[in-house]
């Protein structure tokens, strides 16, 4: 919600009459409350038709279009991830492996600081 002090501020040092602040106040708080009603009245309706619409057939489509797509595409891809995982299993294991073995005899000297 907005209020007037959000929207109409005065700095520090710079007053208007206290009059005119409480004129403006008064203006500003009884036009936006009316302004809101009659808005409301004209077009809550109309506009509530209208959201109410279209989070239906969102949810429509939701329900009948992206669940069931969804759901069908992860039984699809467990089939391809299943050949994925065998061909892991089969080509990559032994390549790390080997590489595991070749580069596990490695050792890493540190010097001193000092030592040549």
């Amino acid at each position: 919600m907005v209020d007037f002090e959000d929207v109409i501020a005065e700095p520090v040092g710079t007053y208007s009459f206290d009059g005119v602040w409480k004129a403006s106040y008064t203006t500003f708080t009884v036009s936006k409350y009316w302004c809101y009603r009659l808005l409301s009245t004209l077009l809550g309706v109309p506009l509530a038709l209208l959201w109410g619409f279209l989070f239906a057939g969102i949810s429509f489509c939701h329900i009948w279009a992206v669940v069931p797509c969804i759901k069908s595409y992860l039984i699809e891809i467990q089939c391809i991830s299943h050949i994925y995982s065998l061909c892991v299993r089969t080509f990559c294991n032994p390549l790390f492996a080997a590489l595991g073995q070749v580069c596990g005899g490695i050792k890493v000297l540190l010097r001193k600081e000092g030592q040549s």
